[in-house]
């Protein structure tokens, strides 16, 4: 066992990780001293030891510091291991049992929503979201309920042009300034809401996930039969107990990979 004087040194190294993984691109070690309040003696040594490891890149030419192939390779490995399907899993599964409606995790890829769990009740109905399925992002609850905490750049880098502002049931946002407007609505009511704006007859509502850094990374739903004629505006039906619940679920998710709520 280390020293418990080593225990510092490793909580800065971890902090220099995370500094990189949140950056662009590579950046110069005053930058990370800078942002980390760290002085610059200690940031070259702990860059010199986490380049040794081969979690930092070192770019001469650039004097600058990137992740190095050991993060990648830890990145890999998490895939490989699924932990943020496994520890989702119960969670939905008791969400269900709860609101006895179909439950949802989902991820943004691209400007798409990927889902990777689905928890049905006892009862199930047919819907056309299944594991691995991928549905317009701006449609679906879970999309924007990831959307809305997206910095505005982001989200217009997501959907660059009219042509991204496909619909499935003619309901739903038409183009970017319509977007921003039901995500800031959104923001402000607390949960994200689409009612027919996937499948006919069905609404859902969603709650994000947040990594440690307090971004997005994945989105709880649940989805109910419900049909309203018009946009759910002006329908009305927000389900606030329904989305208390996937609040709740979400907020579980969130504490347990060790996130900070958004």
């Amino acid at each position: 066992m280390g020293a418990s004087t080593d225990v510092p040194a490793l909580k800065r190294g971890l902090a220099i990780l995370r500094a990189l993984a949140g950056r662009a691109g590579p950046v110069t070690a005053a930058a990370i001293a800078r942002e980390l309040g760290l002085p610059r003696s200690t940031t070259y040594h702990l860059l010199g030891e986490l380049e040794a490891a081969g979690f930092v890149v070192h770019l001469p030419a650039e004097r600058r510091y990137g992740l190095g192939i050991a993060a990648f390779e830890l990145g890999s490995a998490y895939l490989r291991h699924d932990p943020l399907e496994r520890l989702a899993g119960p969670l939905l599964r008791k969400l269900v049992d709860r609101a006895g409606h179909t439950a949802h995790l989902g991820v943004l890829h691209g400007n798409e929503s990927l889902y990777l769990i689905k928890e049905r009740p006892a009862r199930p109905e047919t819907l056309v979201t299944d594991v691995g399925v991928r549905l317009p992002a701006h449609l679906t609850a879970s999309g924007r309920a990831m959307l809305a905490h997206l910095p505005a750049a982001h989200v217009r880098a997501l959907f660059p042009s009219a042509a991204a502002f496909v619909t499935r049931t003619e309901r739903g946002p038409r183009g970017l300034a319509a977007l921003r407007y039901t995500l800031n609505a959104e923001r402000r009511l607390g949960w994200a809401v689409e009612d027919g704006h996937v499948t006919p007859g069905f609404a859902s509502v969603a709650h994000p996930v947040f990594d440690h850094g307090g971004r997005p990374m994945a989105a709880i739903s649940v989805t109910v039969r419900h049909h309203c004629p018009t946009e759910p505006e002006v329908c009305g039906q927000t389900w606030p107990d329904l989305a208390e619940q996937a609040r709740a679920a979400a907020a579980e998710l969130t504490l347990r990979i060790g996130g900070q709520p958004g």
